[in-house]
């Protein structure tokens, strides 16, 4: 229904809709709150400690003022609360100015500053007090732009529930089956929850039908159907056993041995492998990776194991020369002579190279292969789609392996569209011990660097990450050539080495060799050690500028070191002292867990343009601000393979997931 025939929805509201991306009653209904305020819970601003959030009602002494400047307007009133004075700002919201008036009392919800010991809050939501007390319980809180007012987009958006009377397009089997909410329901009580339990259950039901239908669009625009396997395999499982046993000096984990069935029954099964394996720095991906390959390579088939970095190609190179020793493994990286790199395309397009490891330069147009049958990707985040088409238009319909520490936000995107299985190794092997991760302001700089100088006495070696390579006339940032150069100057005892984006491939190798060698103990570097470098005596990783790096990124990076026995450090410095900033480090502080930081990334910065090779902003689905839980997509995508799987006509859900998201009518994936 147009959003025109709604009661209380004029010209101008209707405008002010549509600016928020809402065009009907069905964008309404799914126009869902960005906060709940619990009005049982009142707070005195006097009581409120800086960056509280606090609901509370106060009056209204003086006109609003706005002032305009180049970046925008503030608007600022004073209030009076039981006799305390406090300060309400609104920043680039100059339209606040016309809605608060002298001498009324108003609810405000939101976030309070005091750093000087003058109260303020600051972009609160307000409700004028004689409409907020008709509300009773949990009131939702909508993002308002222009005429519109909470009450307005409350009516509305309930009307619009009533209106729609949602129903689910997943068949009857499966909501008896997974004991499945009402959707109509559900939509009822997000918008106007009787709990913050029932809303949170409520939300994850809708999650699950969205989900459910964005998947099932993405595998009828696909074919609705997974590639047939062309490659057969005659490894057996007691071959792999034996192989396992015979390679591996140690007992493989129950997460490494969940992760191997997986891929034994994909490449044993009718369909392509198309699968992620996820699991911490330490967990045992590549052992489990040698065994995809082992698979390959027993049946006469050739595979790639692509590295996005010559170190790391190098050391996975040596990793299944030692892994395969009755087999040829061939390297092709870029700072290789042209010479070398002609005789190893014409062996591997002769199939005499069983095992190709590589960097990009394996993507090369006149890199050929007689009998490709397998793909692994080591730290997947680092390939576009683009790149892996490449990859894998170099053999029949082969398998793909990608494997990563942590899945950043378009990976997971990746998974909860169907495009990818996952494999999850959550366990590390015994002798990993938890990397100890703290925050360090400035103030605690110069105990850091003691702390690490005592442990370089003990034979330990330590990164130091900076954003950026060279300074700047600012100097907020801290460079990596500026920390080199104070680093010698301030411990001219410690062996200090450079590692930069702009050296040439050969130098950097060389420096990261000398690392790994123990002829450099202080290892000053830009976030070119982020992935797979292995040295077992780095026991301190240290982040400069910490709150520039994305979730993601400083999970990778403190990877880096806990690759052994010994306990190790990772110390995030920072010079932010609240908001957002200093949330994201905690969250990296209390966190060791890839899936549950990859969540926090997600959140926080978008899903990603999963569709090309951006991957970070905003992917602006129909879910709009509600939350997803990881269980939910699960299911969702587990109903929809079964759903896909059970021979039943499809026709009803087509229709409606197509219509859904229109959006992707157009889009042919890799």
């Amino acid at each position: 229904m147009e959003l025109n025939k709604i009661r209380g929805i004029n010209e101008k509201r209707e405008e002010d809709f549509n600016k928020l991306g809402i065009y009907d009653t069905a964008d309404l209904m799914r126009y869902f709150p960005r906060a709940y305020i619990d009005l049982r819970q009142r707070q005195l601003l006097k009581y409120a400690y800086h960056n509280d959030v606090v609901l509370t009602a106060a009056k209204v002494l003086s006109v609003p003022v706005t002032r305009y400047y180049r970046r925008g307007g503030v608007v600022k009133i004073v209030c009076e609360q039981e006799g305390f004075i406090f300060s309400v700002v609104w920043f680039n919201q100059p339209y606040v100015a016309s809605k608060i008036k002298v001498g009324e009392e108003y609810l405000f919800y939101g976030r309070v500053q005091n750093k000087t010991g003058e109260p303020s809050m600051v972009n609160p939501t307000f409700e004028l007090c004689e409409k907020a007390f008709r509300l009773k319980g949990i009131v939702p809180q909508y993002t308002v732009k222009g005429s519109l007012g909470q009450k307005i987009v409350r009516d509305a958006v309930r009307l619009s529930v009533d209106i729609e009377k949602p129903q689910s397009i997943i068949p009857k089997e499966f909501i008896l089956k997974y004991e499945l909410k009402d959707l109509y329901s559900a939509y009822r009580e997000v918008h106007n929850p009787s709990s913050f339990e029932a809303e949170k259950k409520a939300a994850d039901r809708i999650a699950v039908e969205e989900y459910f239908a964005l998947i099932s669009a993405f595998k009828f625009i696909k074919g609705g159907r997974e590639q047939v396997r062309l490659n057969k395999y005659s490894c057996t499982a007691k071959e792999l056993i034996e192989f396992i046993a015979l390679r591996f000096p140690f007992d493989f984990t129950d997460g490494q041995k969940g992760a191997v069935n997986d891929i034994f029954a994909d490449m044993s099964g009718g369909k392509v492998m198309n699968r992620l394996m996820q699991g911490d720095v330490g967990s045992g991906k590549t052992a489990v990776a040698m065994c995809a390959l082992f698979i390959a390579v027993k049946s006469g088939y050739q595979a790639v194991m692509l590295a996005p970095t010559e170190v790391l190609a190098v050391q996975n190179y040596n990793a299944v020369k030692k892994a395969f020793p009755d087999y040829n493994i061939g390297l092709i990286t870029g700072s290789m002579t042209a010479k070398e790199k002609r005789e190893v395309k014409l062996a591997a397009k002769d199939g005499l190279i069983n095992i190709m490891v590589g960097t990009h330069a394996v993507l090369e147009d006149d890199v050929e292969f007689k009998k490709l049958s397998l793909c692994v990707c080591d730290e997947q985040q680092r390939f576009g789609v683009a790149q892996r088409s490449s990859l894998l238009s170099k053999g029949v319909t082969p398998d793909v392996l990608v494997m990563s520490a942590t899945p950043i936000p378009r990976t997971l995107s990746l998974i909860f569209y169907g495009d990818l299985d996952i494999s999850t190794i959550k366990d590390k092997p015994k002798s990993r011990v938890e990397i100890q991760t703290n925050i360090v302001p400035d103030y605690k700089y110069v105990d850091m660097l003691r702390f690490i100088e005592n442990e370089i006495k003990q034979g330990r070696q330590a990164y130091f990450v900076c954003p950026k390579i060279e300074g700047d006339e600012e100097g907020a940032i801290m460079s990596a050539t500026e920390l080199y150069e104070e680093l010698k100057s301030v411990m001219p005892k410690v062996k200090v080495g450079l590692l930069h984006g702009k050296m040439k491939d050969k130098e950097k190798n060389g420096v990261m060799q000398a690392f790994k060698d123990k002829q450099i103990e202080f290892l000053v570097s830009t976030t070119v050690i982020e992935v797979g470098v292995d040295v077992p005596d780095a026991s301190v990783m240290v982040i400069y500028n910490a709150e520039r790096f994305g979730l993601s990124q400083l999970h990778q990076l403190r990877g880096r070191v806990g690759r052994s026995d010994k306990k190790s450090y990772c110390f995030l410095l920072t010079k932010v002292g609240e908001g957002i900033g200093l949330e994201r480090l905690k969250i990296i502080k209390d966190n060791s867990d890839g899936f549950k930081i990859s969540e926090e990334d997600y959140r926080l910065r978008g899903s990603g343009d999963f569709m090309g090779d951006r991957q970070s902003g905003k992917f602006m689905s129909d879910l709009g601000a509600l939350n997803y839980s990881t269980e939910s997509i699960f299911l969702a995508k587990k109903i929809s393979d079964e759903t896909f799987g059970s021979g039943k006509s499809l026709d009803s859900i087509k229709e409606v997931a197509i219509r859904k998201y229109r959006k992707l009518k157009d889009i042919t994936l890799n």
